[in-house]
């Protein structure tokens, strides 16, 4: 591949020039990429040059072992390597997180995630009224409104379920909200929703 200078080369061939033992081409890449990539980690790194460093390095390398196998036209190498320093730097990131050890008098304290009894109560009458309107409800609704949102189903499923069409779904599911609504709209202050909640 004949080039004036190494600098006039595309990436993808000074890679496949370095596979082939071109010393030159290698330093004409990491010459262009080194620096963006070490600048890329640093912010992604909360500014640890060190580490940035070390995860520019390692994704260099791995540029120089992938060489021999690169098939031009594929991928940017550009875009390979910042794809690598990214996942580079996620894992150096969780490690992080894991390796982090805060000592027992630095430990914020931590609620059991237990309700108060008085949660406890409000979620039980809330629980209690929203089954009573559910009750006033015609069967096909109420079966509707509950599969789709105290079940988590999607609407195909619960067609499938219902043996009726999507769009029957939909009807049903409105309906049934609307008359919940009305059901319930009475009963904000009592069942303790605050105005706009």
């Amino acid at each position: 591949m004949p080039f004036d200078t190494a600098s006039d080369a595309p990436d993808d061939a000074l890679l496949v020039l370095y596979a082939n033992g071109d010393g030159t081409a290698a330093r004409e890449l990491a010459a262009r990429h080194l620096p963006r990539v070490l600048g890329y980690a640093a912010r992604m790194l909360g500014g640890d040059r060190a580490e940035a460093e070390d995860v520019a390095q390692e994704a260099m390398l791995r540029l120089w072992r992938i060489a021999p196998e690169w098939r031009p036209g594929e991928a940017k190498v550009s875009t390979w390597l910042f794809r690598v320093v990214t996942n580079l730097c996620t894992d150096r990131m969780r490690g992080v997180k894991r390796r982090r050890a805060v000592g027992l008098d630095d430990a914020p304290e931590v609620e059991d995630g237990a309700k108060s009894a008085e949660a406890e109560l409000v979620d039980s009458d809330r629980m209690k009224a929203l089954n009573a309107a559910l009750d006033t409800l015609p069967d096909r609704q109420r079966q509707a409104v509950v599969l789709r949102h105290i079940e988590g189903f999607s609407n195909p499923e619960i067609a499938e379920v219902m043996d009726i069409g999507v769009e029957a779904v939909e009807s049903l599911t409105a309906r049934g909200k609307r008359a919940l609504a009305a059901a319930l709209s009475g009963r904000r202050a009592e069942l303790g929703y605050e105005e706009g909640s």
